[in-house]
């Protein structure tokens, strides 16, 4: 029987399929931009190479798509997988999550050592923010605003700090928690729309309703990943997931609920007709299953 996960991967594969292959396209191209060729840029192709949905790349293809101004965000797109794909670099390494496989084969330390895919991770980061600076606006506000937010992201106040209290739960109240998942998951998808939204052509004053969208969409995600994960997570003895901590009930309830409230924000931002409904959708319709 297959997991709520794989279901969702199957179904976000279909949506997600257009996406990847006009994505892939544009970052085997940006491989050049890499430098001189040495262990580091080869470790950071290894890294990019393997088989991923693309998954954040195409939500920012979908915002700047919904919004329908023919604005290129071909730059950030790639800014958010390589920041994506740094943040899994540093993860799988055994002072972290210690994990040996990530996309369908050897991890980038396993097959590089620590030290080349540790400074992988680095230059990534650094390559993302090169993306969103070279993206072309006619609004200076835009790129500062966009720079902005992928510090704000990747720094302690999100992924870091999100993988900091992952490793090290404490007082795992329900504010806690969620605050944690906003900043391991839901910060990322911020990143995404946000960048979609400002470089695709969106008005600076529905940024906040933006933010909103992210998170509800980003906590829906996160929480059906931890349903699905409840039983390997308590085996392992991992405190933060939001289904064992609190029940199936209101873990099903806070997706259900945070799914109405994405569709809400697209319905406000005028992007409810576009593939983003539809992964919500998706979610919420897995999320049942666990009743």
């Amino acid at each position: 029987m297959k997991t709520a996960k794989e279901l969702f991967s199957e179904q976000a594969k279909l949506v997600l399929a257009p996406y990847k292959v006009r994505f892939e396209d544009e970052m085997y191209k940006a491989f050049s931009e890499f430098g001189p060729q040495n262990s580091v840029r080869d470790a950071m192709e290894y890294a990019l190479k393997g088989d991923g949905k693309r998954f954040r790349p195409a939500l920012v293809y979908m915002v700047a798509d919904g919004l329908n101004k023919g604005l290129n965000v071909v730059p950030v797109s790639l800014a958010v997988e390589y920041f994506h794909t740094s943040s899994l670099i540093a993860d799988d390494l055994p002072c972290m999550d210690n994990d040996d496989f990530r996309r369908g084969r050897a991890t980038t330390h396993k097959v590089y050592g620590e030290s080349v895919a540790l400074l992988a991770s680095y230059a990534l980061i650094a390559s993302g923010f090169e993306q969103i600076a070279k993206n072309e606006t006619n609004n200076s506000d835009v790129t500062r605003l966009g720079i902005l937010q992928a510090s704000h992201t990747m720094g302690a106040s999100g992924l870091i700090g999100g993988q900091y209290y992952d490793l090290f739960p404490k007082d795992l109240d329900k504010e806690k928690l969620l605050m944690i998942l906003n900043m391991k998951t839901c910060a990322l998808f911020d990143l995404c729309m946000t960048l979609g939204w400002l470089f695709g052509g969106g008005k600076l004053e529905l940024l906040d309703e933006v933010h909103r969208a992210a998170y509800h969409f980003g906590m829906a995600f996160q929480i059906l990943d931890d349903l699905d994960d409840s039983q390997k997570d308590a085996l392992a003895n991992r405190e933060v997931n939001f289904a064992n901590r609190f029940g199936f009930e209101e873990a099903v309830r806070t997706v259900e609920e945070s799914c109405k409230a994405f569709q809400h924000s697209l319905e406000l931002l005028g992007l409810k007709n576009t593939p983003l409904s539809q992964l919500a959708s998706g979610l919420e319709a897995l999320s049942q299953g666990f009743k």
